[in-house]
């Protein structure tokens, strides 16, 4: 996971289409409350909270490796006596105890190495653990990419772009499936699944979410109109063409 930081305030403000993804999730989960579950990718501390609020008799572990998400997350929950919240990166993961759950939305695709990560996250279920995720699949907002890549190789910003490394990573549902079989997960189900998306703050949302990586290299005088030149390719109405990428599977 790349180790560059977010605006955890701004990204709590524009997540809504996040939270929705989440929310979904929780179905998939079937908690008796006493569960140990660990929040992978837990950003400013929403999701971490609704799990929270599901394992009354259980703790949650939330995990980030974004400094400002962590500590965003630990000041909100620091009333929770059951939430414990910890930066880290999740291909290095080190928790005070196995969990029976866990559970992912929207963090994995920022992660290259999905081989490392699968086997960090089986190293910390415990036997029979289960793991409920979801990210950017295969496809995950392709053309709005493509434009900002393309714009990118343009002047004025071209030259803040030498040797940047793309740090997105959508992966197919068969070579997830694969990654997770490998890593010694069992039962494992991978799908992928349109989603799009028409944000009600365009130039916001992009800024905090789809282009945060694509702003790390340039001045902050060049930010904006590197979004506004973004903007303009993708097209008005802005519509996002999510692809969410799926996952459950148990550790034996």
């Amino acid at each position: 996971m790349s180790t560059r930081d977010w605006d955890a305030a701004a990204y709590e403000r524009v997540s809504a289409p996040q939270q929705a993804w989440a929310a979904e999730q929780f179905e998939r989960l079937s908690l008796a409350g006493d569960e140990v579950v660990l929040d992978a990718g837990c950003g400013t501390g929403q999701v971490t909270a609704a799990l929270a609020d599901m394992v009354p008799r259980g703790r949650v572990y939330g995990v980030d490796a974004a400094p400002s998400m962590a500590k965003h997350a630990a000041e909100a929950l620091e009333d929770r006596a059951n939430v414990t919240i910890l930066c880290q990166d999740l291909v290095e993961l080190q928790l005070p105890e196995q969990v029976g759950v866990v559970f992912s939305n929207a963090t994995f695709h920022w992660i290259l190495d999905h081989e490392r990560l699968f086997a960090r996250l089986h190293d910390a279920l415990a036997p029979e653990g289960r793991l409920v995720a979801q990210c950017g699949g295969f496809g995950n907002v392709s053309g709005f990419f493509s434009a900002a890549d393309a714009v990118a190789r343009e002047e004025p910003f071209e030259h803040f772009f030498s040797g940047w490394v793309n740090p997105r990573n959508f992966a197919t549902a068969e070579e997830t499936a694969a990654r997770l079989s490998a890593s010694g997960f069992i039962d494992v189900e991978t799908w992928l699944e349109p989603r799009p998306v028409q944000p009600e703050d365009p130039p916001a949302f992009v800024r905090t979410v789809c282009l945060v990586r694509h702003l790390d290299p340039l001045p902050e005088d060049l930010r904006g109109p590197f979004i506004d030149r973004v903007l303009a390719r993708a097209g008005d109405p802005l519509i996002l063409e999510y692809v969410r990428l799926n996952m459950i599977a148990r550790k034996p």
